[in-house]
């Protein structure tokens, strides 16, 4: 249940104000069919994720225990200062966008997610708690609470949360959780 729950609340805070946000707030612009654009968002977070997840368990088998913890944690550290540098949307010139408002959401948010903050996140999570399903399921949850009100709400909401508090937020989430997890084995 706590790597559903880290995996939710990390992932939301890590996507307020990134890139993909600001993807699903152009796509909802350009398309009128919301919820081609959601299960476009849907599926390429599965795929993307289901691919990151298994990546970080696989990842955590080769590396020694001793380290993990410190890999890990470190990495969290690094992810949650990278958060406090704002993402620009860079879709503007896409030609994907003939391929309608699901397939172009598709391709844009897979793409848009490779080298992410969240997919990174989403290896991490699935390297520290070893379990493919809850960090997947999770992180798509995570995912779609951010995105899918930008989709239906998109301007008025974008307007209404400070994307600055919001990454200063999920930065110290994230540094807290690095630090936990390099102190985890050193108290035990």
């Amino acid at each position: 249940m706590e790597a559903l729950l880290t995996s939710i609340s990390t992932v939301a805070l890590a996507e307020m104000g990134d890139k993909t946000q600001l993807l699903a707030l152009f796509l909802a612009t350009r398309f009128a069919s919301k919820m081609s654009i959601v299960l476009g968002i849907l599926a390429a977070t599965l795929l993307n994720h289901a691919l990151s997840a298994w990546l970080g368990v696989e990842i955590a088998q080769w590396i020694p225990e001793s380290a993990i913890s410190w890999i890990v944690g470190l990495s969290f550290i690094a992810v949650g200062l990278w958060l406090l540098i704002p993402d620009k949307d860079d879709s503007e010139d896409s030609q994907v966008l003939k391929y309608g408002a699901f397939g172009a959401t598709f391709v844009l948010f897979f793409l848009a997610e490779i080298g992410d903050k969240t997919q990174i996140a989403t290896v991490l999570l699935g390297a520290h708690y070893g379990s493919v399903w809850m960090v997947l399921i999770g992180s798509t949850v995570g995912m779609m609470l951010a995105n899918v009100p930008v989709v239906f709400a998109g301007r008025w909401i974008m307007d209404k949360i400070n994307a600055d508090r919001t990454r200063q937020l999920a930065c110290l989430l994230f540094l807290i959780m690095g630090i936990v997890t390099i102190a985890s084995p050193l108290l035990s």
